[in-house]
């Protein structure tokens, strides 16, 4: 009885070994090694035990050799049966894989069942949330007419909701309020009102973190620590601080331990209830309601680690160390910084938003701090490429010893490209112009995908737009630039998300700019600025002759190789023109991305019809065999299973890739 038992673990052994590679191949590799095995065993422990009390321990196949019990027929059912109970425990596991955002890579790091009770964690957690808009009216007025009163409706029953589900939705909700290209002036003003109470830290919670991250003692690194915070908000607080070695104050900001945990868990729940928010209204769909919390989502991961927003900081300090506009950014040191806290220089000062009393004090001329301001953040953007992403009022600082303005806060910092920044160039001088055609000229490069054919329309619309701005001493930002993204949407259009982030800050620094100065306006200035650019462009060749040569030269260098190939390849184009052989071509499939997605269309669709031809033959084949009462019906009844079972991997390989594909 014994050798029946080894030789059935060995059987069980081959045929897992076996079903682990062949749904492997079937399935595909991005699944997790613990899933695959998970699987595989949960389908061996059951078709196994099954297969024993129900058939094999009553025969004497197991007395046989093993090469012949693996060709018995009722083994090959076994082997079937774990195969497609394997497959199907992989449709489980990809419904169990909840959709969100990559926020941490512990996450994928986690065992399969603490994933599963997160899952189901996350499910009642949204039910709440669900409940929380339906008790709020969401429901109702989420397919509203555009009525001014109905509009409101939904802003007060937006805001309620993000109110009352707290945490990561207020925060959410904040940075909305800031979206004035996007939402009306009602949903600005209602999600305004969105407030978020944090308490500081512990004091022992803040020793913890700071001899976690910090390499010495606490006290060999200061030789005095502030335990309250002078500032405290939901990512982070901020104390004061001065160092051991040097004497030299400084601010210490600690990332709050519990907020990892928080994105790991709630801003999937965001992502799930912007998904139902904009799948329930055409409004929020065409808005990118969805999107716009996978993008609030990403730009909070990054703010929750601190190395990033020291690099930040240190790359936009070293883009503007040539500068010639006075704009103070505070040293980092990272000798003390990681992951969890950054150490940098304290400078004496305040918000521009409060700071009446030093403007007045050393006569601080508020035109030429905004111009200041204003011109550094155009170099920031057209030139160097990278710029503060959040210049809002807390941002900017008046430095008390030497009125310069401050910038601090770098969590958020966009980049823009050299095709972003030429347009951006062309779209401030259409509007300076009030010429569509230079608008329109810049737009094509800031958006992802555009179609000539829309230029015409697209012209007009912008004609449209900018006689709406147009008489007026001073060119409304905020109408502006919303208008522009209701253009872009109108025409299927989409900004590079760089690109987005640009004009946002802009708006957001254009209110700043008329806190320090009421009568400021961005593009009266940004004419001067182009006017002193251009200077500088064409004066820099004779001020610094040396380098121009040297630039001279090496653009030759690069660009002669191909000057000397351009006849013969003249003369060989010509050559193909006469020949006839040259036969212009367009259609879906010269797009490399709609070539592949009707490709993988097609290929699905027939692997689609194939299952369900194996289905119908097979179901056929069942059927007649019963009418047949001859030896050889065993074999149509075969036939038939197999293909059934057939049909059945094929439509749940289909399934599986269905769902992977929504996840995408």
């Amino acid at each position: 009885m014994l050798d029946l038992y080894i030789k059935f673990g060995i059987e069980v052994i081959i045929a897992g070994v076996f079903i682990y590679f062949v749904t492997g191949r079937l399935i595909g590799t991005t699944l997790t090694f613990t899933k695959r095995i998970l699987s595989v065993s949960i389908s061996i422990i059951l078709t196994s035990t099954v297969y024993w009390f129900s058939y094999l321990q009553y025969t004497d196949i197991l007395k046989g050799s093993l090469f012949n019990v693996f060709l018995e027929v009722s083994t090959l059912v076994w082997i079937g049966s774990m195969l497609l109970t394997s497959m199907l425990l992989y449709l489980i596991f990809e419904l169990f894989d909840p959709i969100g955002i990559a926020v941490d890579d512990a996450r994928g790091q986690r065992s399969f069942w603490t994933r599963l009770r997160l899952y189901w964690k996350q499910q009642k957690r949204l039910r709440q949330v669900l409940r929380v808009a339906v008790t709020n009216g969401v429901v109702q007025t989420i397919k509203y007419a555009r009525q001014r009163e109905n509009e409101r409706e939904l802003a007060i029953a937006l805001r309620k909701t993000l109110e009352e589900c707290g945490g990561i939705f207020i925060k959410f909700g904040q940075v909305l309020s800031t979206r004035k290209e996007l939402f009306s002036p009602i949903f600005i003003e209602e999600l305004s009102k969105l407030q978020q109470s944090v308490p500081p830290l512990p004091e022992e919670t803040v020793h913890k973190i700071l001899q976690h991250s910090l390499s010495e003692d606490v006290d060999q690194v200061f030789a005095d620590f502030h335990t309250k915070p002078i500032a405290s908000a939901s990512i982070g607080q901020v104390h004061r601080a001065t160092l051991r070695t040097t004497k030299e104050q400084v601010v210490v900001k600690l990332l709050r331990p519990e907020v990892k945990e928080i994105m790991m868990n709630d801003v999937t729940i965001l992502v799930e209830f912007a998904s139902w928010f904009a799948s329930k209204s055409a409004w929020a769909a065409n808005l990118g309601f969805k999107e716009l919390a996978i993008s609030f989502a990403e730009g909070l991961a990054e703010e929750i680690h601190f190395d990033i927003e020291v690099r930040n900081t240190m790359q936009v300090k070293q883009a503007l160390a040539t500068s010639q506009y006075a704009i103070r950014i505070p040293k980092i040191y990272e000798q003390y910084s990681d992951d969890d806290i950054i150490v940098m220089e304290y400078i004496e000062g305040e918000s521009v938003a409060i700071a009446d009393f030093h403007f007045r004090r050393m006569n601080i001329d508020r035109h030429a701090f905004a111009q200041t301001v204003l011109f550094s953040f155009f170099e920031q953007m057209l030139h160097a490429g990278i710029f503060h992403a959040d210049p809002h009022p807390g941002n900017i600082f008046i430095d008390e010893q030497t009125g310069k303005p401050v910038l601090i806060d770098f969590g958020a910092v966009g980049r823009l490209g050299v095709t972003q920044q030429e347009g951006l160039k062309l779209f401030l001088m259409g509007i300076q112009h009030m010429d569509a055609s230079i608008v329109y000229d810049g737009l094509t490069l800031l958006v992802e995908e555009n179609d000539p054919t829309d230029r015409a329309r697209m012209e007009q619309a912008i004609d449209q737009l900018l006689l709406r701005v147009s008489y007026v001493d001073r060119i409304p930002t905020e109408e502006l630039v919303y208008s522009l993204f209701k253009v872009v949407r109108d025409f299927e259009l989409v900004f590079y998300s760089s690109v987005a982030l640009a004009l946002r800050s802009f708006v957001t620094l254009d209110g700043t700019l008329r806190v320090i100065d009421e009568d400021f306006d961005i593009f009266t200035e940004a004419k001067e600025f182009s006017a002193s650019y251009m200077k500088e462009v064409f004066l820099k060749p004779l001020k610094e002759p040396l380098a121009t040569k040297e630039k001279i030269e090496e653009e030759l260098a690069q660009i002669l190789p191909t000057i000397r190939k351009m006849p013969r390849r003249l003369d060989q184009l010509i050559q193909r023109v006469e020949s006839g052989k040259i036969i212009l071509h367009h259609d879906i499939f010269s797009d490399e991305h709609n070539a592949r997605f009707i490709t993988q269309l097609f290929s699905k669709l027939v692997l689609l019809l194939v299952g369900i031809t194996f289905g119908i033959i097979s179901v056929a084949l069942l059927a007649i065999s019963q009418f047949i009462h001859k030896p050889y019906a065993v074999y149509l009844n075969t036939t038939a299973y197999l293909g059934l079972f057939l049909c059945a991997i094929l439509l749940v390989r289909l399934s599986i890739q269905a769902l992977r594909d929504t996840k995408k």
